[in-house]
């Protein structure tokens, strides 16, 4: 876990599971490092068109082989999975009309799942990222670029 000195960002490096809404819509869920337990756990609803879940399993557990069958699916919005790999960096989350809503500083381990309205990022220091999403990429065609907030209206945590 990254050593902070600011006691919002603290206390969310502390929350294991924690979903952004704004609104009544679910914008994203982090999944912090620390998070464990048993089992498997899915955070997203089925209709997610991105599905997000954890798994621990002892030694010897068998997942059965199997294949994935084709299944027609309509996705009309891009969701992402970003995992933290090294580094920390702040997410500014927009609702769907590019308000602001807050911040999170995300740490390596952490998992972030982005479900609905806009993000950006800065990285606070150096950072590697793994992105997962659907596909085909529709380049910029998949993106509308506004604004960030400006920073003295930022705000970290709770």
């Amino acid at each position: 876990m990254s050593h902070t000195d600011n006691p919002a960002e603290a206390h969310a490096l502390r929350t294991p599971l924690e979903r952004i809404s704004h609104g009544g819509v679910e914008l994203a869920i982090i999944l912090r490092a620390h998070y464990g337990q048993e089992g498997i756990s899915f955070f997203t609803p089925s209709h997610y068109s991105q599905q997000l879940g954890y798994m621990r399993r002892a030694s010897g557990y068998r997942i059965a082989p199997h294949v994935h069958v084709p299944v027609p699916r309509a996705v009309t919005l891009t969701s992402e999975v970003l995992f933290v790999r090294s580094g920390r960096m702040r997410v500014d989350f927009y609702d769907g009309d590019r308000v602001y809503v807050g911040s999170r500083v995300l740490a390596a381990g952490d998992v972030l799942l982005l479900a609905a309205g806009g993000h950006g990022f800065e990285m606070l220091e150096p950072t590697e990222l793994i992105e997962v999403k659907q596909g085909p990429y529709a380049g910029d065609a998949d993106k509308a670029r506004f604004e960030p907030v400006a920073p003295e209206r930022l705000r970290l945590g709770e």
